[in-house]
């Protein structure tokens, strides 16, 4: 929920196919890219394969075919890569090819995956960006095949390898051409996880669809003054700090009535909240959401009661009236730590 009266919403789309680098939905380089060198001793080189790239099924990409034969990327799956280039190589089209071929379903759009991500001034050579070096278990991504990084991984099984290349400028005026190496970990699951936690007497009650959908159903209480925030679930991941992009499902209500103005179960997939969590600026996050999220690990679901104060005040914001209480149930799936941005 962001202060600028908007729910969150999926990733915004610019006029060309992928936004800049520096704004990407990898908090890694959210702010600007990190300069990272590949470390440890690459091992047997790996060469684009013809026979490994195709997309399965209907899985869309936007790669027009293969990336060149000379490029290639040496080092252990889920270790640092050492790419290397023809002489004057220049990307010139939007491709792909597949490394290692994992196992099991493609990846689709709308999933969550945990993969490392390096990527490479195709022209130079240098290493502008090594997920490794922050997040060395791998980074969190919800699955865009608008936005590079989740193009690299989409219609790929878990355990496969990309190499993908992007033209100078598609990334943003005078950007240069990049090559991308993906190792794709793992799938995260659309809905928390976490050990569950017993309700919490006079407070909304939940139940849940089978794919996980939440009803809330409010108590007779009084609304409280003060925002409060109670587990359904404990997850064991990672801590969602201050400042941290977070992958969530989401279901917010009106206490007063129980009326359900926004859901990113109707939607048909998790959300990104592409607004940090902060309330500094106009795209933060309303206090309470805010505070609902900072603190819980990745997981974990949580139900959020939200006053007036901590949320829109005496502003109506669309189906919202003024003064409500707002109810939120969420369930954190994923985080991109600030810290990795440089932030």
């Amino acid at each position: 929920m962001r202060k600028d009266g908007g729910f969150p919403i999926p990733f915004e789309r610019s006029a060309v196919r992928f936004r800049p680098i520096a704004s990407l939905s990898v908090a890694a380089a959210a702010a600007a890219l990190l300069l990272a060198g590949c470390s440890g001793s690459p091992d047997q080189a790996q060469t684009p394969d013809a026979t490994g790239s195709a997309d399965a099924g209907q899985c869309q990409t936007p790669f027009t075919g293969d990336v060149p034969s000379g490029v290639t990327v040496s080092g252990d799956f889920k270790s640092a890569v050492t790419v290397t280039r023809p002489d004057g190589f220049t990307a010139t089209e939007i491709q792909r090819s597949t490394l290692i071929q994992g196992e099991g379903e493609p990846i689709q759009p709308g999933e969550i995956v945990k993969a490392n991500y390096t990527v490479v001034d195709a022209g130079t050579g240098a290493v502008e960006l090594n997920t490794l070096s922050s997040d060395p278990a791998g980074i969190d991504m919800l699955v865009n095949s608008q936005q590079i990084f989740g193009a690299a991984v989409s219609c790929v099984p878990v355990g496969s390898r990309t190499v993908a290349t992007f033209p100078a400028g598609l990334l943003g005026e005078g950007s240069p051409a990049y090559i991308l190496v993906a190792d794709v970990i793992a799938e995260m699951p659309t809905r928390a996880d976490g050990q569950q936690v017993a309700p919490v007497a006079g407070f909304p009650s939940v139940t849940f669809a089978e794919n996980g959908a939440p009803t809330i159903t409010m108590p007779s209480d009084p609304a409280p003054t003060e925002t409060r925030v109670e587990n359904l679930r404990q997850g064991d991941g990672e801590v969602v700090n201050s400042g941290d992009t977070v992958i969530v499902q989401y279901t917010g209500a009106l206490y007063d009535g129980g009326k359900v103005f926004d859901s990113s179960w109707d939607k048909g997939a998790p959300i990104e909240l592409a607004a940090q969590l902060s309330t500094e600026g106009p795209r933060g996050v309303i206090a309470g959401f805010k505070q609902a999220l900072v603190g819980q690990t990745v997981g974990s679901q949580v139900v959020a009661v939200i006053p007036p104060s901590d949320g829109y005040g005496d502003k109506a914001n669309g189906e919202i009236p003024a003064n409500s209480t707002l109810v939120f149930v969420v369930d954190i799936l994923g985080v991109q730590h600030a810290t990795a941005a440089g932030q």
